[in-house]
């Protein structure tokens, strides 16, 4: 593991003021922090995430679990939804339903570089 994977934590504060809801529906983009999602994600990555998203079984998402968000391959299995990290080294995270969810990942890039782009949606 990375020396940044013990838990990094970066608290997420919102502005005064109400968001209009137009706006908590843009896509917003996320850095890859730890090394939960490797090899398909590495530390430092910066995922494209779209809230409003179709979440299917096998796609990345950001979900909301345990007091924190996180970022995970949604897999179906014996009827119950998992959060599922790439790295074998953690634990798949069982959910109670889509509503976890909070958006899909449909883009990623490495800082930097611009042919290093790759899209998740079809």
């Amino acid at each position: 593991m990375s020396t940044m994977s013990a838990k990094a934590v970066i608290r997420i504060e919102h502005a005064d003021g109400a968001l209009d809801a137009c706006a908590s529906a843009e896509p917003y983009a996320l850095m890859v922090l730890g090394d939960s999602m490797l090899p398909e994600f590495a530390e430092g990555e910066v995922i494209v995430v779209e809230p409003e998203g179709v979440a299917r079984e096998g796609a990345f998402v950001v979900a909301f679990h345990e007091g924190e968000h996180i970022f995970r391959q949604l897999l179906r299995r014996e009827e119950r939804w998992l959060l599922h990290p790439l790295n074998s080294a953690y634990a798949d995270r069982p959910i109670d339903g889509l509503g976890a969810v909070k958006g899909v990942v449909i883009q990623k890039q490495r800082p930097g570089e611009r042919g290093s782009r790759k899209s998740y949606v079809e």
